[in-house]
């Protein structure tokens, strides 16, 4: 693999807290992608916004607003996270679909390319720039427009399953399933909208947890635990 999309929760980052972050949660992260910084790979990431803000659950917030607030709690997570990658020596540039001052600068596919070329760690905040869209269709469409090679989906939980594992024991994993199986079974994966696009566009997906040891690593280097997302 050349370039890779690495979509991190925010859930994963807060550790045991389950909210903020867990600082050793995500070096322990910034070290792995600096691996395969070191091996050549150039690697972008789009981070959730779970560990700060989940305004969708609240009835007295109006849906766009809440949405508004959700790609915010998303350049917070890059700007913290891009700081810890730089604290272990690596270069990273943060990009958004809209001005944020001096905070970010603005995509294009030709500056995402450059800071690649330049050895950086791009990461993509602010999801789509739209309300109705969450982090899963913002880090497909980015995927696909930089021409990522995979999506690398580190989750709470270690792949996917025929039904939640925390609330049904008769859940099976997947060692590796269809795009358009989970699209039939609408396995959440990743929200609808993001799961068509993937399909429509051959994006696949390796999807693992992110607590397990060197799992971003081992994932690229196919020696994975998780559930192989394919495409036809």
């Amino acid at each position: 693999m050349k370039r890779v999309m690495l979509k991190l929760s925010g859930e994963a980052l807060a550790g045991e807290k389950k909210t903020g972050f867990d600082e050793e949660t995500v070096r322990g992260v910034a070290l792995q992608v600096k691996k395969l910084i070191d091996d050549g790979m150039e690697v972008g990431i789009v981070i959730g916004g779970g560990n700060f803000w989940r305004g969708r659950s609240s009835e007295n917030i109006d849906r766009t607003k809440a949405d508004q607030i959700g790609m915010l709690a998303t350049i917070m997570n890059c700007i913290y996270v891009s700081e810890i990658f730089r604290s272990t020596g690596m270069k990273t540039s943060i990009l958004t679909p809209f001005e944020c001052g001096s905070f970010t600068k603005l995509f294009s596919k030709d500056r995402a390319n450059k800071y690649f070329e330049r050895g950086r760690v791009v990461f993509f905040a602010g999801g789509t720039g739209h309300p109705y869209f969450s982090t899963d269709t913002g880090v497909t469409l980015r995927a696909i427009e930089i021409d990522a090679e995979v999506i690398l989906l580190a989750k709470a939980i270690d792949g996917v399953y025929s039904a939640d594992p925390k609330t049904d024991p008769e859940a099976v994993k997947y060692d590796e399933i269809s795009i358009d199986e989970v699209i039939a079974k609408n396995l959440q994966v990743m929200d609808m909208t993001a799961s068509i696009l993937a399909r429509d566009n051959k994006m696949p997906l390796l999807v693992f947890g992110l607590n397990e040891p060197d799992s971003i690593v081992n994932t690229v280097k196919g020696k994975f635990n998780g559930t192989r997302v394919t495409v036809s």
